[in-house]
């Protein structure tokens, strides 16, 4: 799954070129650094591969969805309608700008179900965020007909789907806006990074200024910079842009080595009694970092962990039931709105109301998922190894 499994002369022959020059921050100093310029490189190279008009590097995921919200003009008491099984940085991005995160029901696909996104819409909705889990898509040609019948923006949350597509389209690049993650586990690494792409240049021009303190960046002289509007510091590196610019260039390689381990690993699983597959709405578009899939039900799931556990064998496949950081069930810090500086009353209120609220259709869809993390460097006999492994627990639990 993730690119740091290949790390190698590459990556280094990038990061001692920017050693080289002594010139670490993306901005300035353009005489020192002798032409080179890692970020202004990795963003061509972003949008060139994603088909995206305009990409703007940040320093994380996170602060790549911070910043394309920011830009999208959502902000205080505006709410965001989002999935219960994401990584907390999505409902942090929203609660940074001043919104409010409504959760909905996933289903199948592991992503946004279209009819509980629906039943979510309130006067106050201002956009949708579907986020790509685990390398595959959510159901787009439906959330883009309720955002327009609605009048909604949609930004993608496709931090875990670099080189994933929907019928040709790059995810991200599909709504008004699409965030990536390059952290350390992602499919490509910058280390720690992100980016936001667009194909809306107004849209873009607000993230590059809003990830640099506001800075215009119209002159040559960034000294003499204009501030439109107050800004932060989002800025990656050009060490960890210089990481990234040698992973892009992989990025082929490794989303082949992903496709051709996940289709051997999930053909010897479907011998499986029981078994079932995540719904991925466009097979051909899967990334393929995690072979998702459902056992009949909850017990015979727990089950299934704790006989992986006894074998050792545990790692690599997430339970994310009773996962503290990708599911609403462990997000008792959300729940109880403990933000160390106050929240906007409507912020406080809206997350109050979690602690009451139910979400069954997501349980029953999670309760029985178990998502299997695909390596890149698993040798078919690896793979092979891993799949008894997998299927002897699966018959022992399933009788």
């Amino acid at each position: 799954m993730p690119g740091y499994e290949l790390f190698g002369e590459e990556e280094r022959k990038h990061v001692n070129e920017v050693l080289e020059t002594g010139i670490l921050m993306r901005y300035g100093f353009d005489g020192p650094r002798k032409g080179i310029w890692k970020s202004a490189e990795l963003e061509k190279e972003i949008a060139q591969r994603t088909g995206a008009a305009y990409a703007q590097l940040t320093s994380s995921g996170t602060s790549a969805l911070t910043t394309a919200l920011a830009a999208l003009g959502i902000g205080a008491g505006d709410e965001v309608i989002m999935p219960t099984f994401t990584f907390v940085a999505s409902f942090e991005a929203v609660l940074s700008v001043g919104a409010i995160p409504v959760l909905a029901d996933v289903d199948d696909t592991l992503t946004l179900n279209p009819a509980a996104v629906k039943k979510a819409i309130s006067p106050k909705t201002k956009c949708v965020m579907p986020v790509h889990m685990c390398g595959s898509m959510a159901d787009m040609d439906s959330l883009l007909q309720l955002c327009r019948e609605h009048k909604l923006l949609l930004l993608e949350d496709a931090c875990q789907s670099f080189g994933a597509t929907y019928h040709g389209k790059a995810l991200g690049t599909i709504g008004h806006a699409g965030t990536f993650s390059f952290d350390f586990v992602k499919t490509i690494t910058c280390a720690e990074g992100g980016a936001v792409v667009t194909n809306d240049k107004d849209t873009y021009l607000k993230c590059d200024g809003y990830t640099d303190h506001g800075h215009d960046h119209a002159g040559v002289d960034r000294g003499a910079d204009r501030h439109p509007f107050i800004g932060y510091n989002y800025r990656i590196s050009e060490l960890h842009a210089a990481v990234g610019l040698a992973q892009i260039g992989r990025l082929d390689d490794f989303l082949a080595r992903q496709r051709k381990n996940h289709g051997l690993l999930k053909s010897i699983l479907q011998q499986a009694p029981g078994i079932s597959f995540r719904n991925v709405p466009d097979e051909s578009g899967d990334s393929c970092t995690f072979l998702s899939w459902f056992l009949p039900s909850e017990e015979k799931t727990r089950a299934f962990v704790a006989e992986m556990k006894a074998a050792n064998a545990l790692p690599g496949n997430f339970y994310w039931y009773d996962n503290n950081w990708h599911y609403l069930r462990g997000w008792d810090h959300l729940k109880q709105a403990a933000s160390l500086p106050p929240l906007y009353p409507e912020q406080h209120q809206a997350l109050a109301g979690l602690q009451h609220k139910t979400f069954a259709a997501s349980d029953a869809v999670m309760s029985r998922c178990i998502s299997t993390a695909i390596s890149l460097l698993w040798t078919e006999d690896q793979v092979r190894q891993k799949a008894a492994i997998i299927l002897g627990a699966i018959r022992k639990v399933m009788g």
